[in-house]
């Protein structure tokens, strides 16, 4: 059975410097844990990559820049995410059966990020691409709606990717420990993914959804602890005052992914809110590597029948972005 991971991370040498010279590398902690193994892993998109996807049972990586990305760079970040999305492009030109592509957009920039998007979905081939959560401006704000706009129109997904909560955010409620413990607490450990669900409900109660009906979003890590809340996230229809149910938005434009979380009851979580069709595999490489072929294994042993086994592991990525290169 092809198995698809639709989170699967690079970074580049020239994106390393510009975290560095614009002062983001002291800003954004999550920025020091792209180091050691997990960097080379980051960097190689060939060899090693490939020999451990092999290790693993994965037959497929689409790829995306890691977290922070390119927000908050600036107009540099336009000739970047260009030079960045050419790149990856000729990665994929090589070896189209073991990689496919999310865009990487210079966000702060609206308008040439929407271009850089259309660009990346028409003439590059991607399949959607990658926002990252975190700093102080959210995902359902002006500054991105071209991008979000361009992206239903192209029937591209996005996959909105955990990154650092503002500083503000983190010294209010991730301090009081260790720099370690503040560091682990205010990311990977819990604020990361409550910022990144965040994200999603902002643009549900913006009402971007019912600006953009055909908007479609990717949360990692089963939906970024949002999915464990469904129910209470419900009671605020009576006064969100949405076109549609709270509970709609997540069965309608929501589509999670298991980031290398293997958990039978996580999955089975998920496919009680937002159903099988809604689910997409991920391992979320290089950061939850393990050995053993873990990967496969969680596949081949959850509680889905053979069709959804199939779903989940290719189907509904595949049907979600049939046809993206020839979107109008």
């Amino acid at each position: 059975m092809k198995l698809i991971g639709i989170e699967e991370h690079f970074l580049t040498e020239e994106v390393c410097g510009a975290w560095k010279a614009s002062g983001l590398e002291a800003k954004d902690p999550s920025i020091a844990f792209n180091s050691g193994v997990i960097k080379r892993r980051l960097f190689d998109i060939a060899d090693e990559r490939l020999a451990l996807m092999d290790e693993s049972g994965l037959d497929m990586q689409v790829l995306s820049l890691t977290s922070p990305a390119l927000h908050g760079l600036g107009p540099a970040s336009v000739g970047m995410a260009q030079r960045i999305n050419d790149g990856i492009a000729e990665v994929v030109a090589r070896y189209p059966s073991r990689f496919q592509a999310l865009a990487t957009l210079p966000v702060s920039m609206p308008d040439e990020a929407a271009n850089e998007l259309e660009r990346c979905i028409k003439s590059l081939g991607f399949k959607g691409a990658l926002l990252c959560s975190g700093g102080a401006e959210h995902l359902d704000s002006p500054g991105y709606f071209p991008v979000l706009s361009c992206a239903e129109t192209l029937n591209a997904p996005v996959l909105i990717h955990p990154g650092a909560p503002d500083i503000a955010v983190r010294n209010a409620y991730y301090s009081g420990f260790s720099p370690e413990v503040n560091t682990a607490f205010a990311t990977y450990g819990l604020g990361w993914h409550y910022d990144a669900g965040i994200q999603f409900i902002r643009l549900v109660l913006s009402g971007t959804f019912d600006r953009l009906p055909a908007l479609q979003m990717i949360l990692g890590h089963w939906g970024e602890l949002i999915l464990f809340y469904a129910e209470r996230l419900a009671a605020m229809d009576r006064v969100a005052n949405l076109k549609l149910p709270l509970a709609s938005y997540l069965r309608e434009n929501l589509y999670v992914t298991a980031s290398g979380m293997f958990f039978s009851h996580f999955l089975d979580r998920a496919v009680a809110i937002v159903g099988t069709e809604r689910i997409l595999f991920s391992t979320d490489y290089p950061f939850q590597y393990r050995t053993g072929n873990e990967v496969r294994q969680f596949l081949e042993t959850c509680h889905l029948s053979e069709n959804d086994k199939a779903a989940f592991a290719h189907g509904n990525w595949m049907r979600l972005t049939r046809d993206r290169s020839t979107a109008n």
